[in-house]
């Protein structure tokens, strides 16, 4: 994603956030906007700086997200996406203690569809429940695109990590999103080489992103975060059993990719057009593919779009 706009954070990332906006007209030409609605972690788990670098959880309250949605997409965004450290906790710093489906209605009330949607930037499985997904899909503009922190595909090793959630209830979130928003994109990050990962716990792992099907994934070989828990545990793997196992893991990724993408040909699928590209416009479909079609003038403009063949990882479609 190259199409940038948010909620600057001007202070020291130890303080509270600056809801400061940009200028109008300073991102001018661009498609996306990043909204910034939380900073900082508590989750603490074994391999992570992030709460001892970025502090404790901060969030921008409701009215201030539907106002700056509605700023950026007078401003001309027809996407605004929802960052933070760890927006599964937002909220709960805050009077009421608001969730994550309060921030998204917000922002989804502040940029309405179907001029705008909203993307969720990433979910903690611990949130996904029966209600949460009713409410986001309530406004209609919520895309079809969910990443979620996965991390390992064994309970052992989750154990280890000291992740809130189990396969099982990573599984059920999985099913849920896929009830409520059918054909989503489900992307995930993991973690290859954790400390004390055996050869049955990479198996298993392997055997669950494949149980799953997700649409993309970022795989990792485990760094040592000076500091952390992880850094001092024993059985720390070699770099050579790490990468392997990152390359294998990265392969069944791309081979679920290819399916997923494969398996929209036929499908109509919204595209919000970005740039031109030899002749043809690109864009993101709401399930976060990319997608190449021909046509005029499409910067910034949402087209249906008959998908009728894939080019490497990329689709291509005609406008209907």
């Amino acid at each position: 994603v190259t199409e940038r706009a948010s909620v600057r954070s001007v202070d020291d990332p130890f303080r509270r956030l600056s809801f400061e906006p940009l200028p109008a007209g300073a991102l001018e030409g661009r498609t996306r906007a990043y909204l910034k609605i939380e900073d900082g972690c508590d989750n603490f788990c074994a391999y992570c700086v992030i709460p001892y670098a970025r502090g404790r959880v901060r969030s921008m309250p409701l009215d201030a997200i539907r106002a700056e949605a509605e700023r950026l997409r007078r401003e001309g965004f027809r996407e605004l996406i929802l960052t933070g450290i760890e927006i599964s906790s937002y909220g709960k710093d805050l009077p009421g203690k608001p969730d994550l489906a309060d921030a998204v209605c917000a922002a989804a009330e502040g940029a309405p569809g179907p001029e705008t949607r909203v993307r969720i930037g990433s979910l903690e499985p611990t949130v996904v429940t029966e209600a949460f997904c009713r409410r986001i899909a309530q406004p209609g503009n919520v895309c079809r695109h969910f990443h979620l922190s996965l991390q390992s595909g064994c309970d052992r090793t989750l154990a280890a990590m000291r992740r809130k959630y189990d396969t099982a209830a990573f599984l059920r979130a999985a099913e849920l999103l896929r009830s409520h928003f059918p054909g989503c994109a489900l992307t995930a990050d993991l973690i290859a080489g954790f400390p004390g990962e055996t050869e049955a716990d990479f198996t298993a792992t392997l055997d669950f992103i494949r149980r799953v099907g997700f649409a993309e994934m970022h795989v990792f070989p485990y760094s040592i975060r000076p500091g952390t828990k992880a850094a001092a545990m024993p059985e720390q793997l070699t770099h050579a059993v790490k990468n392997a196992r990152a390359a294998l893991a990265q392969a069944a990724a791309e081979e679920m990719q290819l399916a997923y993408l494969d398996a929209q040909i036929g499908r109509t699928l919204p595209v919000l057009f970005e740039t031109e590209q030899g002749g043809r416009w690109q864009g993101h479909s709401d399930n976060y593919c990319e997608v190449l079609a021909p046509g005029a003038e499409l910067h910034g403009i949402m087209k249906n779009v008959q998908i009728t063949a894939r080019e490497d990882k990329k689709l291509v479609g005609i406008i209907v």
